[in-house]
């Protein structure tokens, strides 16, 4: 979204505030227009960003500058006290979504200050979670503080943080449901120990997953062992029964086709190689 999309004019200074820092901007605009911290922006955007409030733009997700002034933290805290005094009743939506945001991005992973940001508003009084999220999208250290910070341990963060007496604890009790999702993000993070495990306790190997997962529902477990550029990973589950045909319910391409979708001049050339090898695999099969 880029800023000069708003068309609240208010609303659109109190946001250039926030991507310039300018504490001093911010405050003056909220002690004049404290309803701004409980005023929804109508995006006519039916993605995860819709209708967003103030609080919500601090993240940079979804990525509007690349960027974040270094003092994100305390341009946080300072909405936050405006939401606590003039915005109550919509307090917990609002920060419990913008720990989201900042536990899922990737320019608040980058900014060096992602968990500094989770402990804030944490302690501000937003819960947890489970770190799936964190996961879903490569931030690893984030889902581990979440955890640290009391957030819930399922078997799919216990795999991805490679907590061995917990995995065990866990697939015991797992339910059908736990263990596919878990299966994606093993495939996800190109671990196939995990994969293994997990396949030996029947799950289903071409399974699309509950979008509500935290993890994309629109590829397969063939798909992500792909992305993650892991070819031990791709042959097991292709050996377990992993179907090469299958198409992702966004793009319609099949793993061989996201394998030669990877490989492009942005990326380094040992991470094209590995995309090649994959290639190679599922061609030659």
């Amino acid at each position: 979204m880029d800023n000069s999309n708003i068309k609240d004019p208010l609303f659109r200074k109190a946001v250039d505030a926030i991507d310039a820092g300018d504490i001093i901007s911010l405050q003056n605009l909220l002690e004049e227009s404290p309803t701004l911290v409980n005023t929804r922006l109508d995006t006519r955007d039916e993605g995860y960003f819709k209708n967003p409030y103030l609080l919500w733009f601090v993240a940079d997700n979804p990525i509007r500058h690349e960027k974040l002034p270094a003092n994100i933290c305390d341009v946080t805290r300072l909405i936050i006290k405006f939401v606590k005094q003039n915005a109550p009743d919509s307090f917990h939506e609002q920060i419990e979504y913008t720990l989201g945001l900042v536990s899922t991005g990737r320019i608040p992973r980058q900014s060096g200050v992602q968990i500094e940001w989770i402990d804030l508003l944490i302690d501000a009084g937003a819960t947890p979670g489970n770190g799936i999220g964190a996961l879903a999208h490569g931030n690893v250290d984030a889902a581990r503080h979440l955890i640290e910070r009391g957030g819930t341990l399922t078997l799919t963060t216990a795999i991805c943080l490679n907590r061995k007496e917990d995995i065990m604890r866990l697939s015991a009790e797992a339910t059908k449901e736990d263990k596919q999702i878990a299966l994606m993000a093993a495939a996800f993070y190109g671990n196939p120990q995990m994969i293994e495990f997990l396949l030996n306790t029947g799950v289903d190997v071409n399974a699309y997953i509950d979008g509500s997962s935290g993890f994309h529902s629109h590829a397969t477990a063939l798909h992500q062992a792909v992305f993650s550029g892991s070819l031990d990973s791709v042959k097991l589950l292709v050996h377990a029964g992993a179907n090469p045909g299958l198409k992702d319910r966004v793009y319609d391409g099949t793993p061989l086709e996201w394998a030669s979708h990877m490989q492009t001049e942005e990326k380094d050339q040992a991470m094209n190689k590995k995309y090649e090898a994959i290639e190679s695999y599922l061609t030659g099969r």
